[in-house]
Parts: C-alpha cells; structure tokens; sequence
C-alpha cells in the first residue's frame, strides 16, 4: 500500500449566483489550482515530494480571499495545466494501490467534485483516510476538529514550509502523520469517528438560552481573520446533515456580538440555519470559530428574514447619511 498525503488549494466563485453555476452538472464548491503531495516511508517519514499548478476553467477570476490566503494571483495561474494533465501526473508519480492522506474531509470532497466535473476516472484512488480522526483518537481528542497548525504545535513541529501552499501543508500533515502510530491508527480508523463521539460531553450547554439542540456543533481554529475564516469551506459549506448531498447557502448575516447566521438548503430535505461564533485567541491573536447547525423552524426562517431586512436597511441609512450635503450656516 502506498500512503500519500494530500494538500489542495482551490478558488472559488466570486458569488454564490454566478452564471457559472447554471453551466455545471453539480454544485462545483471550489476548482483546484494546486495540489501537493508527499509520500510516506515505510517508516511513515516524509519522502519524496510532487506539486502542480492547474488552471481553472470554470472560476477563472480570482477570488479575492483566496488570493489573500494563497498569494495566487491571475499570472500563476495563467501558466498551470489543465486538470486532467495534471491529475495523471499525480495518479503516474503515486503508482498503484494508492490511499490518500489528508487533513480533514474538505480535500476529498473538493478532488471528487473536480474529477466529475471533467468526467475523470477516480479507481486508481484506493482509500481516504481524514489524519485528524487519528490524531484525535491519539491525543486525547474528540470529533471537534482541530487545525493543523495546533497540531504542529502539539508536537513541537517547526513550521518550515509556506502555509496554506499545497506542498507546504501536506509537508506539515506528513510530519504530524510521522509522530504518530499510524499502524494502530489505520487499524482502528474504521470506529474512529464513533470512538471520537463517545468522549463527547453527554449534556451540552445551550449556545443560546432557550431553543432547539444543535445538529452539529464543530469548532475550528487557527485563522488569521475573520474574513479567512469565512473563505473557508469547514465554515462556508455545509453538506446536507441527512443526505450529505450540497446545499445552497443565502448570506451570512451579522447579529452583532460576532455572531453570524446562514441559511442553507437541500432540495431533498429543507433549509438548515447555521451559525458561527468568533472569538479571539489570547495567546497568538488568531480567531477561534464555533460552528453550529440546525434545522430551520418557521421561528428561525422569520428571525432571520427579520435581521436580514433590518441589515439592508441600516446599509441604505448609512449612504443617504454619508450622501447627504452639510447643513449650510
């Protein structure tokens, strides 16, 4: 079995209207234009290592939080190869019998979306394994997720690489995965998620006072804004909690307090309100983001519609104030 870890960066629309959309047989989250990778060692050490740039054909312009994250810009991406070269490059330098490494879920999903989009064939992958459950299961963790940063830091990992670069984060994933005892991971991955659920607080406090239980409660750490934070899909995206399919998210709104609200829907099984909670972290000034999702009651459709009416008005009272002429003397 060759074990290869994973990093990829992708763009995104500039809106969750673009015409683009109507083009596109599925709901396309995010078009690669880099993939890292490195392969294990026996030994489950960094080894040999593979980068590309791909040039998008469907977000062709950059969105500007991903530019801001990545450092991508619109001349490097003129020079990468069309997807399908470059995923055949990958498929020839992994060889056979292949099972990625990544961290996190989002990875898998946005490869997946890729390769249906240009009709690519996906066999040749053997097996995803997510080394955030491994390093839960091994820490002491439950299935929050953690960053890949605090778990750099767990082990005493310099940071060496460019963050946010696809050869530079899977560098970093494959050192975490070298700390670890990937034998007793792998063996136990398949009841990890159920194992990680278990060590879950059996009575969680409500966010709020009163309302509804949460479906999922995810915490994410790590970013450097606000603004990165929302660019990223773990706090953008939410995959139907009944069928996993996509959902179509409205906007966020902001409550105040920094709390924000969405709205998103499935076509099979309703709309789902989902909110996140920042706060700042006091020892390196990064922001912590609480995630939240529910299922979208008649009270929570009509509170959000509220807020969202009231936010277009305060945005249409601060330009005719900012518009109006000064009183004459």
């Amino acid at each position: 079995m060759n074990y290869v870890v994973v990093d990829l960066e992708w763009n995104q629309a500039m809106s969750s209207k673009s015409s683009v959309f109507n083009k596109l047989p599925i709901h396309l989250s995010g078009e690669i234009i880099e993939i890292g990778a490195v392969k294990l060692k026996e030994d489950m050490s960094p080894g040999e290592e593979f980068t590309i740039d791909v040039k998008p054909v469907y977000f062709r312009r950059m969105h500007y939080k991903v530019k801001k994250i990545t450092g991508f810009d619109k001349e490097r991406l003129a020079h990468g190869i069309a997807f399908a070269d470059a995923l055949e490059q990958l498929r020839q330098w992994c060889g056979d019998d292949v099972t990625f490494i990544t961290w996190g879920n989002d990875d898998q999903r946005i490869m997946e979306q890729n390769i249906i989009i240009h009709d690519l064939d996906w066999d040749w992958i053997a097996a995803w394994v997510n080394l955030q459950l491994i390093y839960n299961l091994q820490t002491g963790g439950d299935k929050n997720q953690k960053s890949l940063a605090s778990a750099m830091e767990h082990f005493e990992i310099e940071q060496t690489r460019v963050a946010h670069d696809a050869l530079g984060d899977a560098y970093n994933t494959a050192l975490v995965a070298s700390r670890l005892d990937m034998e007793e991971g792998l063996r136990l991955y398949s009841d990890a998620a159920r194992i990680l659920a278990s060590r879950m607080p059996k009575h969680k406090p409500h966010v709020d006072s009163e309302g509804p239980e949460a479906l999922d409660h995810s915490c994410f750490d790590g970013f450097e804004s606000k603004a990165a934070a929302f660019a990223d899909s773990r706090i953008s995206a939410l995959p139907c909690p009944v069928c996993g399919g996509e959902t179509k998210a409205q906007k966020w709104i902001n409550q105040g307090d920094q709390r924000y609200m969405n709205l998103y829907s499935c076509p099979e099984h309703g709309q789902y309100l989902v909110r996140a909670k920042f706060r700042k972290c006091r020892e390196d000034n990064s922001w912590i983001a609480n995630k939240l999702v529910y299922r979208a009651d008649e009270a929570m459709l009509d509170f959000y519609k509220t807020k969202s009416t009231q936010s277009r008005r305060r945005g249409r009272s601060h330009t005719r104030r900012k518009n109006r002429p000064a009183n004459k003397q």
